[in-house]
């Protein structure tokens, strides 16, 4: 067990561009608490990370290494018992996620024992409650040191969800300062790699969670000098700079406007006035959420607004809504960003944990899991009590150095990839699969659900049985459909060209030969374009 944990903390991940979104559970049209997460790392593969629970003897130690590059930074000891989990969820329906935002670079303490990829599969394995995992997470830091930079971590259950941001103290001062705020069941909140929370409540002891010296280190190392009821965290360990508002907080914001009409005010914020007032950590929306809702929020390109991806000259002829690095570049001597969308091209996987209270745990949690880029990913279900991983997801299935045909991570990367050169197109197939699965998975969960629920008062093993076989051959076969698309995209869209379909058919001749296939060549925008840039060479004389 030790080996296969130290495994998992290997691969070079650097998760400093994923975002979070929540919803409480008077927010959402079902009752469930969700949240999301996109793991977006340009050397992050995207699989499963299972680990089975277990009864350790006493005295057993636990290898912690940096999840983001597998260093190995200590042992802590291990608890007597461990719950399992799947990916980012575990069986008593508590999840974990996160987004880095990194902050005041000198408190980072390279002595520290705990990162915060540790901190989320540690505590996965040790918490029935979303609250116990936020104690668990503070003590250990405050045992063995936090390795990291700021981060922001979504933390729920079936009950509730927290925000929780923390930092480390420098070197020397071992562990963090770091504050929890529960979220409103009525409410929806998001962070995207900026620390959020602003003043802290400091006598809501049922809502709000804080250290001790909070304040006093920000004021001991001059980041701060007023009264405890003016202090920031954000302010003081996160300062605005013009990246973090619009790289960070426009997607916050994005997500927030769909929801609450008066979000457009501060349109100028986002765009990197730090001298506007800051958005709330959370809002309550308009309209309940569905667990659908959050799926096609994490695949948000900024459409509708005036940062919309797909309307500049970037997208190209085809409308693509993504950028390749870097951020940013230089003409004439003057800096100019690519947006930066929830949506992006470098996923490793996508996540919606839902977690269900009026349901027994063993068929309450719900992890929807994706790969590669959310926009065209597709949200399988997976209860959290399986008892092992689809073959599509498994860990050792591929690796960002070798391609598997039965890898959905190499699967749908085949397929976003062929998108990516014709996008207008190909995405309005992509979507019709990607409606098909998800709306099937849909339609078939309360079947699925009930049939659990009789098999749990006859045996709780046979029903995680019928939870695993359902899991995971429903992800198999979803991957094995997305490589049907795959094979389609690529015969219909060969060269450039389009083929001609009937019925679901591609046209032939009246002699069986293919059918001429249409050239739809490209819009009036680009085609003004290329005008505008070499019109006199390539215009044609009469």
């Amino acid at each position: 067990m030790l080996v296969a944990i130290a495994t998992i903390f290997t691969g070079g991940i650097k998760s400093t561009a994923c975002t979070n979104l929540l919803v409480g559970k008077k927010a959402s049209s079902d009752g469930s608490v969700i949240i999301s997460y996109a793991a977006d790392s340009h050397t992050l593969y995207g699989e499963l990370y299972r680990w089975p629970a277990a009864v350790w003897p006493k005295g057993t130690m636990l290898d912690v290494a940096e999840w983001d590059t597998g260093k190995h930074l200590g042992q802590i000891r291990q608890a007597e018992q461990t719950f399992s989990v799947i990916g980012n969820m575990n069986e008593y329906q508590v999840a974990i996620t996160e987004t880095t935002w990194g902050g005041r670079e000198e408190l980072v303490d390279t002595t520290g024992i705990i990162d915060y990829g540790s901190l989320i599969y540690i505590a996965l394995q040790r918490s029935k409650t979303a609250r116990e995992a936020i104690r668990t997470m503070t003590d250990l830091v405050a045992e063995y040191g936090y390795h990291s930079s700021g981060e922001s971590f979504s933390i729920a259950d079936k009950n509730e969800a927290w925000i929780m941001e923390m930092i480390g103290k420098g070197p020397g001062n071992k562990g963090a300062v770091w504050v929890a705020i529960r979220i409103p069941d009525d409410c929806i909140a998001a962070h995207a790699n900026q620390a959020r929370i602003q003043q802290i409540p400091f006598n809501d002891k049922d809502n709000c969670m804080y250290s001790p010296d909070v304040v006093k280190l920000a004021r001991d190392k001059g980041f701060f000098n007023g009264a405890d009821k003016d202090f920031s965290f954000a302010k003081a360990y996160n300062p605005y700079d013009f990246g973090g508002l619009r790289g960070c907080e426009a997607r916050v914001w994005s997500f927030f406007r769909k929801y609450d009409k008066t979000m457009d005010k501060y349109s100028d914020f986002i765009k990197g006035d730090a001298s506007k007032s800051p958005m709330p950590l959370y809002i309550k929306p308009d309209r309940k959420l569905s667990v659908q809702d959050v799926q096609q929020n994490m695949r948000d390109h900024y459409e509708g607004t005036d940062l919309d991806m797909t309307i500049d000259a970037g997208a190209g002829p085809y409308k693509v809504p993504y950028r390749w690095r870097p951020m940013h570049f230089k003409v004439d001597g003057k800096t100019y960003l690519n947006e930066r969308a929830i949506a992006t091209q470098q996923t490793g996987f996508v996540i919606v944990p839902q977690m269900r209270n009026w349901l027994p745990d063993e068929i309450g949690g719900i992890l929807w899991f994706g790969v590669d880029d959310a926009d065209m990913a597709v949200f399988t279900p997976l209860y959290s009590s399986i008892l092992a991983s689809p073959e599509c997801f498994r860990v050792g299935n591929g690796d960002m150095y070798n391609f598997s045909w039965t890898s959905a991570f190499w699967i749908h990367n085949w397929v976003a990839n062929m998108a990516y050169s014709k996008y207008s197109f190909m995405i309005q197939d992509i979507r019709k699969v990607q409606q098909e699965l998800e709306n099937g998975f849909k339609t078939t969960l309360p079947a699925i659900d009930k049939a659990a629920q009789e098999l749990l008062t006859q045996s709780p093993v046979e029903a995680r049985r019928f939870l695993t076989w359902f899991s995971t051959t429903t992800a198999d076969k979803a991957t094995e459909r997305w490589k049907q698309l795959g094979e389609y995209l690529l015969v219909k869209y060969i060269d450039g060209n389009v083929k001609k379909e009937q019925n679901g058919q591609f046209q032939r001749n009246p002699y069986g030969q293919p059918a001429y296939p249409d050239f739809p060549g490209y819009d009036d925008s680009y085609y003004r374009s290329i005008v505008n840039s070499a019109g006199e060479r390539l215009e044609v004389k009469e």
